[in-house]
């Protein structure tokens, strides 16, 4: 039997550039299953309440996404969001982005999946 599946979020401001090149990054890994999203009005997809529920661990890239999540779903409980510090000066899929997402995610994705049993066990 296959472990479950990581299930991962990724947060930017409009869902076009940073979360969307995430998204594709990790999208064949079989350790996950990944979806993007944003927080700002008029985003590609935005974020919702029923993507907090399915997740098991959120990646905003800057902190004022964390915030707006927090504040606006502040009624359910979240699964953990970590804030990456990736600022919104990349195009989509730039290599400099796909470095810095590798960089920062890899070990924080190894690290979840090893101590994420099943979902409902948030790490």
């Amino acid at each position: 039997m296959t472990p479950p599946r990581l299930k991962v979020l990724f947060v930017c401001a409009m869902n076009i550039q940073r979360s969307v090149t995430a998204e594709r990054l990790y999208r064949d890994d079989e350790r996950l299953e990944v979806r993007s999203a944003g927080v700002r009005h008029g985003a590609k997809r935005r974020v919702c309440e029923a993507d907090l529920e399915w997740a098991d661990a959120v990646y905003v890239m800057e902190h004022d996404h964390k915030l707006w999540i927090s504040m606006r779903f502040e009624g359910i409980a979240l699964p953990p969001i970590d804030v990456l510090d990736i600022p919104d000066r990349f195009e989509l899929m730039a290599d400099e982005l796909q470095r810095t997402l590798r960089t920062l995610l890899d070990p924080r994705i190894a690290h979840l999946c090893n101590k994420t049993p099943t979902k409902g066990h948030r790490p």
